[in-house]
């Protein structure tokens, strides 16, 4: 809910690439943030790279926000929108001589980076441009000349109260004039980011540690804008699973491709949370609500987090523990083929395989079993559990099912247990083979809950062509 005297927080991705993991926990921890602070969260889209921003990919960050259930108090706010703003900042700060226009080609800078490499020190812009007499500067402008806007960086060092890391300091020496707009007169990253920040008066930047070699031209930039300098809290990396940084192997995947692979948003986002936060007491498995309540940047780890596919896969099987049978149903039937059961069959399934089933995908090829027939089965599962005798003492077990005078787990139990001792062979003789013919696969849910649920009719069809195909391929 948006608060006019409160923190105001901003969460300003780039359409150059989709949304992942790690943009995805900057979102929730200014949103969160906002919420415990009763502050104002705003969306801004940074459209300014031309070349890169795409309609499309603002669409996705858009998308994977809204079903993440991660909504702005305001905005979005399109930087493309705002180029009026950041060019009337531009000619105020080479006004007022806090900025200025630097007219050297690509090629003489070339010449200066090279020099300094043959010096073995690294490169820092000359300066020359601050030379140049404001007079002369206009005159060159009006000219046509191509010139870029560069800052007067303070000769001092910056120094960051970072909420997260503490201070940390940047020595003038390695701070240098740097660009504000290019030749072509669009503004660069640096410059939008800060007209942006102040014209929206955010008052705290939660961002990425990537950024933090950045806050100091922010800083810098900040004060040349006569704004007020926003506090900074820079949060710590996410590795994968190997401790380097997040690929795609190890979870830097697209928030949309683990809704694609059947992980619910409240648990992703649940999960997000704890990479970096801790609400104390282990505690694991909190409610929206708890969040906004208990975030504080104070329990924030300036360490890196890892991204742990198997627990946010643990994580999600604990949200799908606690739905509601119909609304599991309901969330699985995307995942789940046409044909499924009447509905009172349908939730009897998703008790079944609810404590098993740790994605909407694995639940719906749970809920798949008792669509259709199996088309194929398992070859480890046919190799291993198929004897020359097998059809045959299928054949027998079916008999003896038909005899059964309640179709319930405990009977049918009582009664492959009752024939595999007449016959002096192990239950799991007939067990293993039934398991493959009614389901297609040698793993599941308690075999005699499955064949109750499947119903007299079924699983007796189901075993029949079990024993045609294993006869069909022993011919052959």
């Amino acid at each position: 809910m948006q608060n006019s005297t409160g923190p105001r927080v901003r969460f300003a991705p780039s359409p150059t690439g989709f949304l992942h993991v790690g943009s995805a926990r900057t979102a929730l921890y200014n949103l969160l943030f906002a919420r415990r602070e009763k502050g104002t969260y705003i969306l801004r889209i940074e459209d300014t790279d031309v070349e890169r921003s795409k309609d499309e990919l603002t669409g996705q960050i858009l998308s994977a926000l809204e079903w993440l259930g991660l909504g702005h108090d305001e905005g979005p706010y399109r930087q493309s929108d705002r180029f009026d703003l950041y060019r009337a900042s531009a000619d105020r700060l080479i006004a007022e001589g806090k900025a200025y226009r630097a007219f050297e080609t690509s090629e003489e800078l070339d010449a200066e980076r090279k020099r300094a490499e043959a010096e073995k020190h690294s490169y820092r812009y000359s300066g020359a441009g601050r030379e140049i007499a404001p007079d002369e500067s206009d005159r060159r402008a009006r000219a046509g000349e191509k010139f870029v806007v560069r800052l007067k960086m303070p000769a001092e060092t910056i120094v960051v109260e970072d909420l997260i890391r503490g201070r940390v300091e940047f020595p003038a020496q390695a701070l240098d004039d740097f660009v504000l707009v290019r030749s072509d007169g669009h503004p660069l990253y640096h410059f939008s980011v800060c007209v942006d920040d102040a014209d929206m008066r955010i008052t705290h930047v939660l961002r990425g540690d990537d950024h933090l070699a950045n806050t100091p031209k922010h800083v810098a930039l900040f004060r040349a804008l006569n704004a007020e300098v926003p506090a900074f809290a820079h949060l710590g990396m996410i590795l994968g699973t190997d401790r380097k940084k997040l690929s795609k192997r190890f979870g830097a995947a697209a928030v949309e491709e683990w809704r694609d692979q059947g992980i619910f948003p409240e648990a992703l986002v649940n999960f997000l949370a704890l990479l970096g936060w801790s609400p104390g007491e282990d505690r694991e498995i909190l409610s929206r609500e708890e969040m906004e309540r208990e975030f504080s940047l104070e329990r924030i780890g300036a360490s890196p987090s890892v991204f742990d596919p198997e627990k946010l896969l643990w994580m999600n099987a604990q949200y799908m523990a606690r739905l509601p049978a119909e609304e599991l149903l309901e969330r699985a039937k995307p995942y789940a083929p046409a044909g499924l059961p009447e509905k009172d069959a349908a939730l009897a399934a998703v008790e079944l395989h609810r404590t098993r089933a740790r994605t909407a995908i694995e639940m719906g090829r749970a809920l798949s079993t008792y669509a259709a027939d199996p088309e194929e089965y398992d070859p480890d599962g046919l190799r291993k559990n198929v004897r020359p005798e097998t059809a045959v003492e299928i054949e027998r077990l079916i008999a003896k099912f038909e005899g059964v005078s309640s179709w319930t787990a405990p009977e049918l139990d009582a009664a492959l247990r009752e024939l595999a001792a007449e016959m002096k062979i192990s239950a799991s003789r007939l067990i293993h083979p039934t398991r493959l013919a009614l389901t297609g696969v040698t793993v599941g849910a308690p075999l005699f809950d499955v064949v109750a649920l499947l119903g007299k009719e079924t699983a007796l069809r189901r075993m029949r062509k079990f024993v045609e195909k294993i006869r069909r391929d022993k011919r052959e």
